[in-house]
């Protein structure tokens, strides 16, 4: 490399923190923050942006390109589209307070068919729930998918 090319590069920044979702959860900072389901987070955002193209002061709502973005990828990916569906999920997932809020987060917006699929996608189950109890959660969590045409 010239040295006139070494004067020009950029240096990368180094990574931030040392957050990891392994088979131990490493989060940092966000160790105890409440996490959302995808389903969630569409119920959040679609009723704040409701409430504002309700609002008269409010200038014009979806002028946000990264709204924009945000809102289509939760339509995307939400699992659960009613709101009675998506409090039916968190229920049975708060009824499980040996996993974390992250893992919770992620159970309900991955939706896995198989215990064995979960603790792949989200290692740190291993240790926390036995295959019988995870496989008969995301059974429950499953049978809401259904009702949600």
């Amino acid at each position: 490399m010239s040295t006139n090319a070494a004067q020009t590069m950029r240096k990368r920044a180094p990574p931030q923190g040392d957050e990891e979702a392994g088979a131990e959860l490493k989060l940092g900072e966000f160790q105890d923050v409440d996490a959302l389901t995808h389903s969630e987070a569409a119920l959040v955002i679609n009723a704040l942006v409701a409430k504002r193209k309700m609002d008269k002061d409010s200038k014009r709502v979806n002028d946000s390109e990264m709204l924009n973005k945000t809102l289509e990828y939760l339509d995307h990916f939400a699992r659960f589209k009613r709101k009675e569906n998506v409090e039916a999920v968190e229920r049975l997932l708060s009824a499980h307070p040996e996993l974390a809020k992250f893992e919770r987060a992620q159970l309900g917006s991955l939706c896995c068919e198989l215990a064995e699929e979960a603790k792949t996608l989200v290692p740190s189950l291993a240790d926390k729930i036995s295959d019988d109890d995870l496989q008969e959660l995301l059974n429950e969590i499953n049978k809401h998918r259904g009702y949600d045409g």
